[in-house]
């Protein structure tokens, strides 16, 4: 009898699987002693005494045992307490920085990610002592929880939500803490910073100050696939320890938009001046809520999995956002999301890349953290052993793409009564948005879209 083989994903061959299959199947059915591990994602399988059509019914069998291993183990796990608590810190700190850097003048986009600023703010815990490290965990909101249960909880949060075969989005995180070339990093601190918080760690010479900022800007653009071409044009305090974060991350649609339903539109940055960008469009069900008294549109657009999903919040016509972000806190959030209903929509948003900057330090210190950003006070001597240091930048960089990419659409509803007369979401105005973690609930990224990459059209009148 010949030899029968299947295909199958390497994460079939846990020791769940295995069990079920041992249980479910008679030994000599399946050779699961001897599967050949072709790479890191696949494995060949013989089904060497089994006829033709039973081996397809014992592959069936086995996929399905494993979808439900899957399923069963996603289900069951569960975050620690901390790593709940660091959520909800992380999520207060979203709302305390944005509404920060919203009342900057002549700054337009914002993109920030309120986890990763919270793994800033803790290396600073880590590095520093006393007063400076106490004052962090003010920041964080976390005084009730011990040293050692913030950074695991963080660190665990980090983890789970930026895992891409759980979440499905390509999110490139990259930080790194540069010293001054004096500088020597103590071994306690390296490894602990790396890890919790995957920091890599550097000392820069400012003395060529041109080729010190080549340097970090190519280290950036290395470390995102050539997504963040640039983190920062200068850098003005050179004396003291500098964060950088350089992310990329690109939403994978829970239904993706029809790659030839893109074309060239005008986005009003203001009522006198208009852009070109091309605009992808789709119509599907979604959340959505009209908020007729604030006069705004919300809209829950799934990410692939359902684990997380983006939130767009559009005011009915173009504005500045200043009246949004007033209104912009936790609470209004949570309940904006609790009146959202399934509705048909027809979504049109740019297709454009973001590449943002913010450096931070200046807004931490204006939201508590005063110590550690001040030459006179701060103690951060756990990073060098020497109370040397502040924190003179926290270059906060993010690279982000509005593309059509994501599952496949139901076609199943196309022409169907669902989909009947849509509302309209056409975002051709500047909106607010946010990534949020169903499981934690905590705010993955947050930003507005003021200013997209584009010719101007016209003057409006």
């Amino acid at each position: 009898m010949e030899s029968k083989y299947c295909w199958i994903q390497n994460w079939y061959r846990s020791p769940e699987v295995l069990d079920l299959i041992k249980s479910d199947l008679k030994p000599e059915a399946l050779d699961v002693e001897n599967v050949q591990r072709v790479d890191t994602r696949w494995s060949l399988v013989s089904f060497p005494n089994l006829p033709k059509q039973k081996a397809r019914m014992w592959v069936t069998n086995l996929i399905t045992l494993c979808l439900l291993v899957m399923v069963s183990s996603a289900e069951e796990k569960k975050l620690s307490s901390h790593a709940i608590s660091m959520a909800d810190t992380s999520s207060q700190l979203a709302f305390n920085l944005y509404q920060n850097l919203a009342k900057e003048k002549n700054l337009e986009n914002i993109l920030i990610s309120p986890v990763v600023v919270a793994s800033n703010l803790a290396l600073v815990a880590l590095g520093g002592k006393s007063s400076t490290a106490s004052q962090v965990k003010n920041v964080l909101k976390a005084d009730a929880l011990k040293d050692e249960h913030l950074h695991t909880g963080l660190s665990e949060l980090l983890t789970e939500v930026s895992d891409p075969a759980t979440r499905n989005v390509t999110w490139k995180i990259n930080n790194r803490l540069y010293g001054p070339s004096s500088v020597s990093f103590a071994d306690d601190f390296v490894k602990s910073s790396k890890k919790h918080y995957k920091y890599d760690h550097s000392k820069i010479n400012f003395r060529d100050k041109r080729s010190a900022i080549n340097s970090i800007n190519e280290w950036a653009a290395k470390s995102t696939d050539g997504k963040l071409p640039e983190v920062t044009k200068d850098v003005k305090e050179t004396d003291g320890a500098m964060i950088i974060n350089a992310m990329f991350f690109k939403p994978h649609w829970d239904e993706k938009f029809h790659h030839k339903m893109v074309d060239n539109r005008g986005f009003l940055v203001t009522r006198s001046f208009t852009v070109s960008v091309p605009m992808m469009h789709r119509t599907g069900l979604y959340g959505f809520f009209e908020d007729k008294e604030n006069k705004l549109f919300v809209l829950n657009m799934p990410l692939a999995h359902k684990k997380s999903s983006v939130i767009l919040i559009m005011p009915y016509h173009v504005e500045p956002l200043d009246r949004l972000e007033k209104l912009l806190t936790q609470a209004q959030l949570n309940s904006w999301m609790s009146k959202l209903q399934e509705t048909a929509v027809a979504i049109s948003l740019p297709k454009v890349s973001m590449e943002v900057t913010h450096d931070l330090q200046k807004h931490l210190g204006e939201i508590g953290l005063t110590e550690a950003v001040d030459k006179s006070k701060a103690d951060l001597s756990n990073i060098s052993g020497k109370k040397d240091l502040y924190l003179s930048n926290v270059f906060h960089a993010s690279a982000w793409e509005w593309d059509t990419e994501g599952n496949p659409f139901d076609a199943s509803i196309f022409g169907s009564e669902k989909l009947r007369n849509p509302r309209l979401f056409y975002a051709d105005h500047p909106f607010i948005f946010l990534v949020k973690d169903n499981q934690t609930n905590s705010i993955l990224y947050m930003g507005r879209l003021v200013r997209p990459k584009g010719d101007k059209m016209r003057d409006e009148l």
